[in-house]
Order: C-alpha cells, then sequence, then structure tokens
C-alpha cells in the first residue's frame, strides 16, 4: 500500500532538508555510504568486462589515455552536480534543475533521457546477469551444458524477469536494505578487480603472460589515437563505463547532510573508480596486447566478455571468483541502478510532470514504491521484447544509451552554469566552480553527443545493422528522443500546470527560494 504525496510545489518550496515534501526517508545514508552505492551503480567488474574490448578495439594501446580523457568531463560534471546540489538539494536532480535554470521543456527532455539510459541499462544489467549466472553453474558443475542454456530465449527471459523482480524488491524496501547488499557485493567485486590485476602483472612480470608489454608513456598519450572519430567513439565508450556516479545525488534528500555530502559522494566516486579502471586497464593491456590472438584484446571472440576469456590464464583455479565478482557486480548495480529512475519519477509526480501516482511512496519504507516497481516493469518489459526481437537490437539499443549520457549530463552541466550565471563574477572560485569547468564539462559532452549521432548514422556502427541505409544504433537513439517529445506533449495536454511554469517556476541562485 502506498500514500499520495501532494504533486505540485510553489517557488516558495525550500523544504528538501526534510525531504522537500515527498515524504522520502532522511538521513539514512552517509559519505561512505554513498560512495559505495555510486561504485555499484557504475559496476566496475561488468562494465569493464564489456569495455575493455571495444574500447581496445577503437583506440589500440592508449587504452589508458582514453580512461584518463573520458574521466576529465565526468569529474567536471560532477563540480556542476555539487553546486547545484548545494543550491537545490532535490532528488529529482537533471529534472528539477534543468527545469530551473532553462524551463519545464529542457527539464523534461532532461529527464526523459535520464530515464531512457537507466531502463535501457537494467534491462543490459539483467541480461548480464542471466548470462553470469549460468556460466557459474557450468563452472561449478563442470558441466559447460548450462552455460549454453542463456542462449535459450525462453529461459534466458524468464531468468531475467527473476532477477529483476528480486532487484525491484530489495530497491522497493529503501535505502536500509539497499546499502547492506551493496557493501557486500561492493567489497567482493573490488577485491576480485585488483586480484585479477595484480595476476595480471605477476604473469608479466614471470614472463607467462599471452603477450607482455612493457607499460609504456605512449599508452596515455590521447594524441596518439589514429583518428578523431576513434577518439570520440573511444570517449562515448569510456562516459559509459563511469555513468551512474549521478545516483548519489538522486539520493540527496535521504542523505546525512543533503546539502553537501552527496556532491563529495560524487567527486570521490569517479575518483576511487579512475583508480580501479587504471590498475585493470594497465593490468589488461600488459598481459594481453591488442593483437588478434587468442587472448588479445583485437580478438573480436572475446571482445563482448573480456573477463571470461582471460579469468582462466590469468588468475587459474581461482577464475571462478571473476564469475562471481561480475554476477554480483551486475546484480548489485540492477538494484541501485533503480534509485535514479525511481526518484527522478517521483520528483516529476511531485511537480505535477507525471501523473500523482509516481508521488507516492510506501509508508512502512520510505521509498518511491509505485515508481520503482514503474521502472522494473517497463525494463523487463522492454528486455523481452527486445530480446525475443533479436540480439542485435538489444546490444545496438544499448549502445545508443551513450548518446543519452552525454545528452543529460551536458543539460545539468549547462544548467549549472545558467542558474549560477549572476553570481559568477563574484570571485574567482565562483568562476571556475559555477560556470568555467561545468560548462567546459557540458560542452564536451554535448559535441560528443553530436559527433556519435553522426557517426552512428553509418550502417556499420555498432551492430552493423540498418534501417533504410542508416546505422541502427542511430535510428534508436533519435527515435528515443522523440518519443520523448511525444510523451511530453501528452502530458503538457494532460497537466499544464508544470509546462506552464507554475509548480516548478524558473528561477536563478540570487532569486529568494
Amino acid at each position: 500500500m502506498t500514500t499520495p504525496v501532494a504533486g505540485t510545489a510553489t517557488s516558495g518550496d525550500n523544504d528538501n532538508d526534510k525531504g522537500s515534501g515527498k515524504g522520502l526517508a532522511t538521513g539514512r545514508v552517509g559519505l561512505l555510504g554513498a560512495v559505495v552505492i555510486g561504485v555499484s551503480c557504475i559496476a566496475p567488474a561488468y562494465t569493464l568486462s564489456g569495455a575493455l574490448g571495444p574500447s581496445a578495439a577503437v583506440v589500440g594501446k592508449q587504452l589508458p589515455a582514453i580512461f584518463l580523457v573520458g574521466f576529465i568531463p565526468m569529474l567536471l560534471v560532477a563540480i556542476g552536480y555539487r553546486e547545484l546540489n548545494r543550491a537545490m538539494p532535490d532528488a529529482g536532480t537533471t529534472f528539477t534543475w534543468a527545469s530551473r535554470a532553462f524551463g519545464p521543456w529542457v527539464g523534461w527532455m532532461g529527464s526523459w533521457g535520464l530515464l531512457a539510459a537507466t531502463i535501457l541499462v537494467l534491462s543490459n544489467l539483467a541480461g548480464i546477469a542471466v548470462d553470469f549466472f549460468y556460466l557459474l553453474l557450468a563452472q561449478i558443475t563442470d558441466n559447460d551444458g548450462l552455460a549454453d542454456l542463456t542462449r535459450n530465449v525462453p529461459v534466458n527471459v524468464a531468468t531475467c524477469l527473476v532477477f529483476m523482480a528480486l532487484a525491484c524488491w530489495v530497491s522497493y524496501r529503501g535505502l536500509e536494505a539497499t546499502k547492506a547488499v551493496q557493501y557486500v557485493l561492493v567489497t567482493f567485486q573490488v577485491i576480485v578487480l585488483l586480484w585479477f590485476s595484480v595476476a595480471a602483472f605477476d604473469h608479466v612480470n614471470d614472463g607467462t603472460a599471452f603477450d607482455a608489454s612493457s607499460i609504456s608513456a605512449e599508452w596515455f598519450n590521447p594524441f596518439a589515437v589514429d583518428s578523431f572519430s576513434s577518439f570520440v567513439a573511444g570517449i562515448s565508450l569510456s562516459v559509459f563505463i563511469y555513468w551512474g556516479w549521478d545516483v548519489v545525488l538522486t539520493i540527496n534528500e535521504e542523505t546525512k547532510g543533503s546539502s553537501t555530502t552527496p556532491g563529495r559522494a560524487a567527486v570521490t566516486t569517479i575518483l576511487v573508480i579512475l583508480v580501479l579502471y587504471m590498475a585493470v586497464a594497465l593490468g589488461v593491456l600488459s598481459y594481453s596486447g591488442i593483437s588478434d590472438g587468442a587472448h588479445g584484446l583485437g580478438n573480436e571472440d572475446i571482445q563482448e566478455n573480456v573477463f571470461a576469456a582471460l579469468a582462466g590464464p590469468v588468475m587459474g583455479p581461482t577464475a571462478i571468483l571473476m564469475s562471481l565478482a561480475v554476477l554480483s557486480s551486475s546484480t548489485a548495480s540492477l538494484q541501485s541502478t533503480f534509485m535514479s529512475p525511481a526518484r527522478t519519477m517521483l520528483a516529476m509526480g511531485h511537480y505535477g510532470a507525471l501523473p500523482p501516482a509516481y508521488a507516492r511512496i510506501t509508508p512502512r519504507f520510505q521509498s518511491p514504491g509505485y515508481a520503482t516497481i514503474a521502472a522494473a516493469l517497463v525494463a523487463s518489459a522492454f528486455y523481452a521484447v527486445m530480446r525475443v526481437l533479436s540480439e542485435d537490437v538489444l546490444w545496438d539499443t544499448i549502445t545508443a544509451l551513450g548518446m543519452m549520457v552525454c545528452f543529460y549530463y551536458g543539460i545539468t552541466a549547462l544548467a549549472c552554469v545558467w542558474y549560477f550565471r549572476k553570481e559568477l563574477g563574484r570571485s574567482l572560485k565562483a568562476f571556475l566552480m559555477k560556470g568555467l569547468l561545468p560548462g567546459i564539462g557540458g560542452i564536451l559532452l554535448l559535441v560528443f553527443f553530436v559527433q556519435t549521432c553522426y557517426d552512428s548514422m553509418d550502417p556499420s556502427y555498432g551492430s552493423g545493422s540498418q534501417i533504410g541505409g542508416v546505422g541502427l544504433v542511430f535510428v534508436l537513439g533519435v527515435t528515443v528522443l522523440l518519443l520523448g517529445v511525444v510523451v511530453a506533449i501528452v502530458q503538457r495536454l494532460r497537466r499544464p500546470e508544470y509546462f506552464r511554469g507554475e509548480t516548478l517556476p524558473r528561477s536563478d541562485s540570487t532569486m529568494a527560494p
């Protein structure tokens, strides 16, 4: 049973530290807990397993360089998020902040980008969990046939729905349940990844690596990438691997020190992930090289799942731990990722941009129960339909979510600049932290968004599928965004108050709340 919360707010509302009147539980998570949830949502074991191969295929030995360059806009955008959160700690994040800065239509489309990206990745996370679940069963029982069950569509979809339901159940029970689960799963995957990296370097030192290479300064030179398109493609992949840290902002109303802790947690999360990624990237590159040999990163047969191919040669008898780590990573992220769309939809319902039902919370757990279940149903239906239609369509849709990430991160970063525009001249710190740095991050990501849109029109982009001579990734990405426009128009007709700026009016940092 859920309890509705008022679906409107006025410009005089400023009760953010008390949950902005949304009914969320307050003070449930501290800095450490927020960082753990942030790392969980990024899902380093799952993300690296699928991103190392494609990234190396695009940029070669400049893999560490592209990870570092991709980190820069993430850090700059995180600074913008931190400043906005200090001024307006609100679970709606992109939706609320962009609506305040640019008005309802930009706020709606920014939040649509966030919702689309998270719903798409939820389906992918569940699919990865299924793959590694049956791989783990095969390793435990020494029965390779069990691993093939993931290719059985009915079995795959049914298992996926079970994972989705379990993750939804934990998220529905609120941050206390989420935090307890995440401490265990995140700690385990981080330990295994570091173990894998150390083992890879041991093989290099012992001369038993597949294609041993010494770490070179050239690996850290982004200008050595052979073309701008390859550079942008690599950046788009690196943006995806860092994506998810903003979940610590969506739980700001439930965090101790709601105006300061989430911002610090966001920056800390990105720094922790950078260190972890660099350790793994350098270890894999030193061990495997970029050839198309059996264990080389250029081998297309292993690029979709690098750890499945390299865990055995690198970790020996303990390779099963890597399967368990990726399974726990995808499962943990599946559960924590629910928080972003649920709280975004909660805020949209609260301010009247979605039906009032989305503003309901569970009295017992003080969580956005209705929105959490809605996110699970949409993601489950999407996965089931796409998996039945074609696995290529599913993976191209996941590729398109990188466009969504660049889109809504860029909008949010520029919302910071515009919201604080009247105070940028007050001090050098204000100019840098509220203007220049988030502005650069936002512009970079929007440039990457435009470039990716252009490149993805090529039929060879992604899986190579096309519709009318246009790449399927582009068609899917544009279709998702246009669907957001259609839904916005429908909501404008049904509940015009938000779109007239009545429930969430435009403002800037100099205006009294």
